[in-house]
């Protein structure tokens, strides 16, 4: 998580904001912030609707919270908006903000290899994208925790096919809703029909390398943190599709404040174990219409993939030497050796 959605759980939490509205759809504004952003309640994480299983777990959470030293984040100060100081000033305790530690990884076989292992060479990832013409592809991938069902993953496909952007889709094979989605491919021939402009991954991705390729210009995300900062680092703009936790929160941050994203017009939280009664939230022609307004190549779709490319190039500054992250860093260490000094 970063320091805007941390700061966005805790003030609404502080302040009580989410009890403000009649209903779990109205809008309330989120109290305490550098910016002026609206949320519902509907859109809250999982952590402000009470469950008996959880709230123990929870509480106990809370007070090793309560008892640390500080938070370390994977953000850079340049990216959070002036949170990072309004987050320390909430919580009263220091934070450092030391990333994008995607950014480590320097040589291709570092970003396949990350994560976990890819269910796809990669040659034959590059050899794909490498045919494709500069920020014309389509990378969507909704993240591990996906549970989507597959009447909505049949609608994400329909709208990458009918969008006529290349495309790369990854699509989980790791839960009991894959062999339903399997079965609808088989029967439409959908990869017969998409073969040459779309790639379904099916499993794990490099997804630090596809978004590092010159190829892929956008990414259809569910804004989970990790796939949001590696998309910042690699100068890609988003289509923003988020599930539950903190992700409407990287929502706005993105779509909002950075203005680097488009949203698909997702409005409720996915919680677990409703994705039946949801069912599809999102369909075909919104997924079109996301991808053909984050590929305009208009002024507003050009100042989107600008601001894009100039936060990746701070992202990249902010490791070097003088860099915020360097010297959050540099401070860390000092304050963990200070801390360890005074303990008898």
């Amino acid at each position: 998580m970063g320091c805007f959605s941390l700061l966005c759980s805790h003030n609404v939490k502080l302040h009580k904001a989410h009890l403000s509205v009649a209903s779990d759809t109205e809008p309330f504004v989120v109290p305490g912030l550098p910016q002026m952003v609206e949320i519902t309640r509907a859109q809250l994480p999982g952590a402000f609707v009470s469950l008996p299983d959880l709230d123990d777990v929870r509480n106990k959470m809370q007070e090793a919270e309560m008892s640390a030293f500080g938070v370390v984040i994977n953000s850079f100060n340049e990216l959070e908006q002036g949170c990072v100081e309004e987050y320390q000033k909430a919580i009263k305790k220091k934070v450092w903000t030391i990333g994008p530690v995607s950014l480590c990884n320097r040589i291709n076989l570092d970003k396949f290899e990350r994560g976990n292992k890819a269910s796809i060479k990669e040659q034959k990832c590059m050899k794909w994208l490498d045919s494709k013409e500069p920020r014309s592809v389509i990378y969507a991938c909704l993240g591990s925790l996906c549970r989507l069902v597959p009447a909505q993953l049949i609608e994400l496909g329909l709208g990458l096919e009918a969008s006529q952007q290349p495309f790369i889709w990854v699509v989980k094979t790791s839960d009991e809703r894959a062999e339903e989605l399997e079965k609808w491919f088989s029967e439409q021939k959908y990869e017969e029909r998409i073969k040459g402009r779309g790639l379904l991954i099916k499993g794990w991705a490099p997804q630090v390398l596809l978004l590092s390729h010159p190829a892929v210009g956008g990414f259809i995300t569910h804004c989970g943190w990790n796939s949001t900062i590696e998309s910042v680092c690699s100068g890609v703009p988003m289509i923003t599709w988020p599930q539950f936790s903190e992700q409407f929160f990287n929502e706005k941050l993105i779509v909002q404040i950075l203005k680097i994203g488009v949203g698909v017009g997702v409005e409720i939280s996915v919680r677990w174990g409703e994705e039946e009664k949801l069912r599809v939230l999102v369909k075909k022609h919104q997924v079109e219409k996301a991808i053909d307004m984050l590929m305009d190549g208009g002024e507003e779709g050009e100042n989107r993939r600008v601001r894009a490319r100039e936060l990746a190039e701070i992202a990249r500054k902010s490791l070097e030497n003088g860099g915020s992250s360097y010297c959050n860093m540099s401070l860390l260490v000092r304050d963990i050796l200070e801390e360890i000094t005074k303990s008898p």
